[in-house]
């Protein structure tokens, strides 16, 4: 709640000032010293503006103004104001009911610590084990939207009591529609179990592998969504994998994922606490589910006991993969702190260059995205000291490793 009595008046009257601040605003006239401290304060002043809002939505929904103006709904009405899309305005909606039982949320959103983004999953996942919350709230200092949602995820899964009732009711809900939106471009937007979605990826890596060489022997340089598109495009050229009276067809694309689960939750049948069964990258699934997928012979899987690899088992593979495996779970994105690039955008970097040790340690080896790796090679940066996701310096920065001293002091 408000410290105290905020008339509109009052907001009105800071609305003016800012409106002066923003027709003033020219940023070319900003020194370039100054840039990245004048963005900080203006992208503190939107989340602080955003997060009362959020903490207003339930209040406007009450006021029942937005059956005055003839609105559906008082989402129908926020979408309105806030030229958001009605899902938009519903979120927000559920997020500021949920707030009023969430005393820590509503304290980061009062104080712009949090993202609408960010308050909307912690609140989803809070309302469900409030435990969690200030773990959560924890994550998304530190962590990126995409691992924060990641872990919300995790903690809904675990909190719910009936996994596979939630998994069989998102798979009567699966869908794919398709829409032109307002520049003329084709989407597609698809919603289903993730063990299906695991298979869609699974189909077109392949080709999205292909596509990004093709690309670079033309001397072409595209993102990889774009070359995710050109696979889904050569997807469709293929012929259908079934077998059918013509004869023979193409194999069926085979499902390859990391299935990571704890063993205790393997055993028991569901998850508990902070205990994970999911495909990586994808998002969780009932163990029932993952006990199924066991039977697929090339399931990659890794048993763990909390946060560390208890065992690895590669099936069909030798000890290299199953070391590659093994790392997968340990460091499922990019190992600098902040980023969330998935493994299947990360390259294995020795910690020390092979060329010098002729060995390759699984306690020696991160993952770098591309970005992060082009960074390392030729730029000089580098992970400070330790394991797992950490910072990453430039070559003058006192943490760096080349900084530091002999003895494996790690500066403050």
């Amino acid at each position: 709640m408000f410290g105290g009595q905020v008339a509109a008046g009052d907001v009105k009257a800071h609305e003016a000032a800012l409106v002066r601040l923003c027709r003033e605003f020219d940023p070319v006239s900003i020194p370039l010293t100054d840039a990245v401290a004048v963005y900080e304060s203006l992208a503190h002043m939107e989340k602080l503006i955003a997060g009362a809002k959020l903490r207003l939505a339930a209040r406007v929904e009450a006021s029942n103004e937005w059956r005055h103006r003839g609105h559906r709904s008082a989402a129908d009405y926020l979408a309105r104001l806030s030229g958001t899309s009605a899902g938009a305005a519903h979120t927000e909606l559920a997020t500021s009911q949920r707030l009023v039982t969430l005393p820590g949320t509503e304290q980061a959103v009062l104080h712009g610590e949090l993202s609408t983004a960010q308050a909307a999953a912690i609140a989803d996942a809070a309302s469900v084990d409030p435990a969690a919350e200030d773990r959560l709230l924890r994550t998304a200092a530190r962590r990126t939207v995409r691992e924060l949602r990641d872990d919300c995820a995790r903690v809904k899964a675990a909190a719910d009591p009936d996994a596979d009732a939630r998994y069989e009711r998102i798979r009567r809900e699966r869908s794919l529609r398709t829409f032109t939106d307002h520049d003329g471009a084709w989407n597609l937007h698809a919603r289903g179990p993730v063990d299906a979605g695991a298979r869609v990826m699974t189909a077109l890596q392949p080709l999205i592998d292909a596509a990004f060489t093709a690309a670079r022997a033309d001397g072409r340089r595209e993102s990889n969504d774009a070359y995710a598109f050109d696979a889904l495009v050569a997807l469709a050229h293929q012929t259908d994998a079934s077998p059918g009276p013509d004869g023979p067809s193409k194999r069926r694309p085979r499902h390859l994922a990391l299935l990571r689960v704890d063993l205790e939750a393997l055993v028991r049948g569901h998850v508990h606490g902070e205990e994970r069964c999911e495909l990586t990258g994808l998002g969780p699934v009932p163990v029932r589910v993952a006990r199924d997928l066991l039977g697929e012979s090339i399931l990659k899987l890794v048993l763990t006991r909390g946060h560390d690899v208890a065992s690895v088992v590669h099936l069909g593979r030798g000890p290299s993969a199953a070391q590659q495996v093994a790392l997968l779970w340990s460091q499922p994105t990019c190992s600098r702190l902040g980023c969330d690039q998935l493994w299947t955008n990360a390259e294995i970097d020795h910690r020390t260059p092979w060329a010098d040790t002729h060995q390759t340690r699984l306690d020696g080896l991160d993952r770098l995205c591309t970005h992060d790796h082009r960074l390392k090679t030729h730029q000089g940066w580098a992970l400070v000291a330790g394991t797992g996701q950490r910072d990453m310096v430039p070559p003058d920065h006192p943490r760096h490793l080349d900084n530091t001293t002999h003895t494996g002091t790690d500066p403050p």
